[in-house]
C-alpha cells in the first residue's frame, strides 16, 4: 500500500504556562482547562508518537511507518533511526523558563543519548509588549552569566526582542532563549528533548519549591560566540510566492503566501506543511477536506509532485531536510 498525504492526531502537553489559544486561535479540539501549552503535530520519539487519522494507515504511528515505509517516507534521506524533525505549536500564556539545548556532540553523551536541538520559531500571535529572549547580550561570557544566575538576575544578560506577527527567530543549539507571555508560536526542531533549564525567574512550583535547574550543564552547553539573536529577514527564492526563512544543516523552513494552485515536492524529500492562515486542498488527501488554519500534514517523499489548491489566500510553512 503506497503512502499518501498524512494527517496526524495532535498530542497536547499541559503545563502551568499554557492557555486556551491552541483552541481559540488554531482550532484545536482541546478539553476544559486553561493550561494547554503545546500541540505536538508531528513527532516520533519513543512513546511520543503521532498517529495517522485517515486513510488505509489510520491508527498507525509515525514510528511504525518509519519501520515499514521508511524509504518511501524519507526518500533521499533514508535510512534514519526515527523521523528527524518535531513540529509543534506553543501557547505561551506565561513566560517560560530560560533554557539552552546541547548540540549533537554533547547530546550524544547524555544518558540516554539524544540528538541536539536546533530549532526555529515563527510568531503567530503576540500581545502588545510580549517578549522573546534570544541569546546573550554582548560582553557576557560564562563567568559573568554564572554570576548573574547565582544572584537571581539572569535577565540582565539576555537579549530581548519585542516581536510582531510573522517574525521568525533561528535558534541554533547552544543559544540561550525563553518565550515570554502572550505569544503563540510555531516551532520546528530536531527530534530531541535535550533541554537544560538555566533560570526560572525565581519562581516556585505548585509544591512551593523552586523548580530544578541545570545550571552547570547549561553553562557547558552555551555557545558564547553566538551573541544576541534577532528576527531574520526572509530571503527570496526561485518561486515568487515562497520566502526562505531558515536554511541550516538540520532543516529548511520556507513560507508560502499564495492564491493560485501550485505544486510541491518531487525532490525526493518529505515535506511538512503547516497552514498559518487560509486553507488549501491537497491532492490525494483521503479526507477530501482542505487543510485549515492550525492544521499540518506530512507529504512523503514517495508522493512525487503534489498539487496544492488554495481555497482562499493562504500562508503556509513548508519544512524539509536540506
Amino acid at each position: 500500500m503506497p503512502l499518501y498525504p498524512l494527517r496526524f492526531e495532535p498530542r497536547f502537553r499541559r503545563y502551568l504556562w499554557g492557555g486556551r489559544k491552541l483552541g481559540t486561535l488554531l482550532g484545536k479540539s482541546i478539553g476544559e482547562g486553561s493550561d494547554y501549552a503545546e500541540s505536538w503535530e508531528v513527532v516520533d520519539r519513543g512513546a511520543d508518537q503521532s498517529r495517522v487519522v485517515a486513510g488505509p494507515f489510520a491508527g498507525m504511528s509515525l514510528g511504525e511507518l518509519m519501520s515499514t515505509h521508511g524509504a518511501e517516507l524519507l526518500g533521499r534521506h533514508y535510512p534514519q533511526l526515527r523521523f528527524p524533525l518535531l513540529l509543534k505549536f506553543l501557547d505561551c500564556n506565561k513566560t517560560l523558563s530560560v533554557q539552552v539545548h546541547p548540540d549533537d556532540k554533547m547530546a550524544a553523551r547524555l544518558n540516554p543519548p539524544d540528538l541536539g536541538k536546533t530549532e526555529a520559531w515563527v510568531v503567530l500571535a503576540a500581545d502588545p509588549g510580549s517578549l522573546i529572549y534570544a541569546g546573550l547580550k554582548r560582553g557576557f561570557d560564562r563567568a559573568a552569566l554564572a554570576r548573574e544566575v547565582q544572584r537571581g538576575t539572569c535577565e540582565l544578560c539576555l537579549h530581548r526582542i519585542e516581536p510582531k506577527v510573522g517574525d521568525f527567530v533561528f535558534l541554533p543549539a547552544g543559544a540561550v532563549h525563553a518565550l515570554g507571555a502572550g505569544l503563540v508560536i510555531a516551532e520546528i526542531q530536531q527530534s530531541s528533548d535535550a533541554t537544560f533549564r538555566l533560570f526560572d525567574w525565581n519562581r516556585f512550583g505548585t509544591d512551593g519549591q523552586p523548580r530544578p535547574l541545570h545550571v552547570e550543564q547549561s553553562l557547558d552547553a552555551i555557545d558564547y560566540a553566538l551573541g544576541p539573536l534577532s528576527p531574520q529577514r526572509p530571503q527570496p527564492t526561485e518561486q515568487p510566492c515562497v520566502q526562505r526563512l531558515v536554511g541550516c544543516d538540520k532543516f529548511v523552513l520556507d513560507r508560502w503566501q499564495f492564491e493560485q494552485p501550485r505544486t510541491i515536492g518531487g525532490d525526493e524529500r518529505f515535506h511538512l506543511v503547516a497552514v498559518l492562515a487560509g486553507s488549501v486542498q491537497i491532492a490525494e488527501d483521503p479526507t477530501g477536506k482542505p487543510l485549515q488554519t492550525g492544521q499540518t500534514m506530512l507529504l512523503p517523499a514517495g508522493l512525487g509532485k503534489c498539487q496544492l489548491a488554495p481555497t482562499q489566500p493562504t500562508t503556509m510553512l513548508d519544512i524539509y531536510l536540506p
